[in-house]
Formats: C-alpha cells, structure tokens, sequence
C-alpha cells in the first residue's frame, strides 16, 4: 500500500470485509502486519525502538498504529476514526417459536430501520471460545443468507407507505429459516469449534451486497457501512504513505469503536486508548511532563468522519450557504457548539495542507435551526488536550444498510492526508502556527 496509487477497488475489500468492528478491526490490523507494523498486546511489556512501527488493539474492536519518533519528541501527527456502524445487535442466540427459527436483536445506533427490511442478511461478529488454557475469540461471518426481517404486507398494514412507525421489539425481529433450525449450531460448524464450547458472543446483522459503483459513469458507489469505514480506509492509507522525515514527530493512526452509541467505552473514543498509548511511549522515551505538554502543543489531530451530503430530494434539509456535493472534496466541519472540535487555526492549517495536495474543500455546518449529530472528535479531546480539526466525507442515506458516496471524494480524502502526514507543523507561541508547506 505504501508508494502505491489509491485503489478504489482496496477501499471496497476493505468495505465488504469490516462486516463488524471486529471484523473491520482485523482487516486494518493485516494491513498494517502486511506494512511491516508489529503487534504490542496491551499487556505486554513494550520494547520500542527510535522509527519503530507498531500497532495495538483492544478489544478487538479498537486499533492504534503508531510510528516512534526518530529524536527527541517535538509533536504527534494522528488521524481517528471508526469501525463501527448501525445495525442490530443479537441478543441472545435462539429464542422459541412454533413456526419459524428466530433470534432476538436490538438496535445499536441510530439507523434507518426500514432499509434492513426484505433484504438477505448474514450473522457478524466473534464467538468466544472455551479452550485447554482458558477462553479465545474467533470471528465468524458465514458467506450465505442466514436470515431476513420480513415487511408486513400492504394488505394488513395500509398505512405501511403514509409514515408507518416501526416498532422495533415487534416489527422488526429477523427469522432464520423454518423452525428447528439452530443459529448457534450454525455459528460453531463455521468457526470449526462445538457448540457447547462456545461461552458467548458479540454478533450482529451484517448486508450481504458488495461494495459497488453506481451512476451512468460509475462516479458513485454503494455499500453497507460507508460511514465510517470509507474514513477509516483513507486515513490508514494517507497514514502509510507517510515518510517520517521530521526527527522528533511521531504519526498516529487509531479507529476506535462504538462512536455510534456515544463512545463512552473502554475501546471508543471517551476511553484511555490513545491516551495510555501516549503515556507508555512518553515513559519509554523518556519525556518529562513538561516535554509532554509542548509536544501535545505541537500537534495536530484529524477526526474523520463522514457528513451528509445535500440530498438531490430534499436540498432544504441543508444549510443553503453551504451545500456539500459529493465529488466536490472533503469537508471542513464547523459548529458553534464545539460538537466539533474545528478552530480558526486547525482549520486553517488543514485547508492550507489540502490547497498543496491539490484537494477541494467544502464547508460542512448545519442549518441554524437543526442541531445536527456529533462525533468522535471532541470526546477524544478531553482525554489528549491536542488541536483537532473534524473533517469527513459527503454522502447520501447516512446509516442506512446501503448508503451512497463518491469515488472521487475517496481519493480526495487518502491524497489529502497523505499530505497531512508529511507536513511539519509547529506552534512557536498561542496564534501562530508554522507549516512546512
């Protein structure tokens, strides 16, 4: 991936195999094994080398690469984002009924609930698995239709197309096929393991259709789950292309989980991942706290998540000073309420590194009268005290389980931090900045 083209193509691999935040967690941690970054379990002891590469993760849903400074540590180049996305949860692995084999499922995120509807679905997620020395997760994704949540016909619900209220507990429960057939049974053939030994899981509904072009000229494409793996993708690839040419600045790249349900655990954005990160490199290095404090100062974070385009159906929904169109670059995210973390100066900094990258720029903010959603960016700021700047991605049909962005828009995004990562940038004094554009 390193010196090489942007590919379209990778980023849809990337798209179908992050079917969940294990499984988009995994794929980035081949990636970066494929780059020559080495794994550090949290619970080891680390051994870090000037220039080393390395990679965590936790709970296997959460991943942070890192490159070590080459000297004396003078600031932190990071990109965030995240791996995962609405769905529905199972509950519980079989539930009882006189007709149909069924699973419990409940909502995590804010979806669009009547886009999983009538569609094929499979199970997503890990098994964890009682062992000789004690319990070990495997991830499992079965490559066929196991189940569908099935629409209630027009004939017994002729309000289904004047605004239907889906209740979730009711209306909105998958089947499994005809009744003895045994979801946990399924899950252990596929994972190699027996049934009996499995002690728990974190499963989820995944889409089944592939990433794909869209549009009479293919500028456009459909998956599952473009917010936010398109980010995640783009980012790690602008993060290897990254030459570490400045002696005392470390690159970080981290994609945490659960942004969709606030990021309030251990592996989101409101835990101490990038923040005990930090500290054991800065232990290692041996940095004074006051060393910690100017480094910090001399950073820059990227908090990449995507935005909503303006919708060709409904452009009121959008600030009309400042409509996003997809293909028309990355978006520089305001909001008077600091949901996002944009200042004068990050934003600034960041138009300035997209004008030599050659990258258009869009102003996102929402309509005065709309307060619009949040991210990961200022809940990750209260744990590393760094200047932010949240940027993203437009796109149609936000949590939808097929949404629509633009290929260029992909291409914008690694371009622009690649860029990013390969510019110095220095705070001598509070209001000036110096880039080495």
């Amino acid at each position: 991936m390193k010196n090489a083209a942007f590919s379209i193509e990778e980023l849809f691999r990337f798209l179908d195999a992050g079917v969940s935040a294990f499984h988009s967690t995994a794929a980035a941690a081949a990636i970066l094994e494929a780059e020559g970054y080495v794994n550090c379990p949290e619970s080891a002891a680390w051994e870090l080398a000037p220039g080393g590469k390395y990679y965590t993760t936790r709970n296997g849903s959460a991943v942070l690469a890192w490159r070590m400074p080459k000297g004396e540590l003078t600031g932190w180049h990071a990109a965030a984002s995240h791996s995962d996305s609405p769905t529905w949860r199972i509950k519980q692995f079989d539930t009882e009924d006189k007709v149909f084999a069924k699973a419990e499922v409940e909502g995590y995120g804010g979806m669009i609930m009547p886009s999983w509807l009538d569609r094929p679905l499979t199970v997503a997620g890990r098994l964890l698995v009682r062992t000789e020395s004690g319990i070990e997760s495997r991830l499992v994704c079965p490559d066929r239709a196991l189940a569908c949540i099935p629409n209630l016909c027009i004939h017994f619900s002729r309000d289904l197309n004047n605004g239907m209220k889906y209740n979730p507990q009711v209306d909105l429960q998958p089947i499994f096929g005809g009744k003895g057939g045994n979801l946990k049974e399924v899950l252990a053939a596929e994972a190699g393991v027996k049934a009996e030994d499995i002690l728990d899981a974190d499963l989820v509904l995944a889409t089944r259709e592939k990433a794909v072009r869209m549009g009479l000229n293919g500028e456009y494409f459909m998956s599952g789950r473009i917010d936010d793996l398109e980010c995640a993708y783009t980012t790690l690839w602008g993060f290897l292309q990254g030459r570490g040419e400045e002696e005392g600045r470390g690159d970080i790249w981290v994609m945490f989980d659960n942004e969709e349900v606030g990021s309030s655990s251990r592996q989101g954005a409101q835990g101490t991942l990038m923040a005990d990160v930090l500290a054991r490199i800065e232990e290692s290095m041996g940095v004074s706290r006051e060393q910690s404090i100017r480094a910090r100062t001399n950073s820059l974070v990227l908090s990449a998540d995507n935005g909503h385009a303006t919708h060709p159906n409904h452009p009121e929904k959008s600030d009309p000073a400042n409509p996003v169109v997809m293909g028309g670059g990355v978006l520089l995210k305001y909001n008077a309420r600091q949901t996002y973390t944009t200042s004068g100066f990050t934003g600034a900094a960041f138009t300035a590194i997209c004008k030599k990258a050659g990258v258009p720029v869009q102003v996102f903010a929402n309509r005065a009268d709309v307060p619009g959603g949040s991210t990961l960016g200022n809940l990750l700021g209260h744990q590393i005290l760094m200047p932010m700047v949240d940027i993203g991605l437009g796109q149609l049909a936000m949590h939808s389980a097929m949404e629509t962005a633009s290929c260029a828009d992909a291409e914008y995004m690694a371009k622009a931090v690649a860029e990013y990562y390969n510019t110095p940038i220095f705070q001598p004094k509070d209001g000036e900045w110096k880039l080495g554009l």
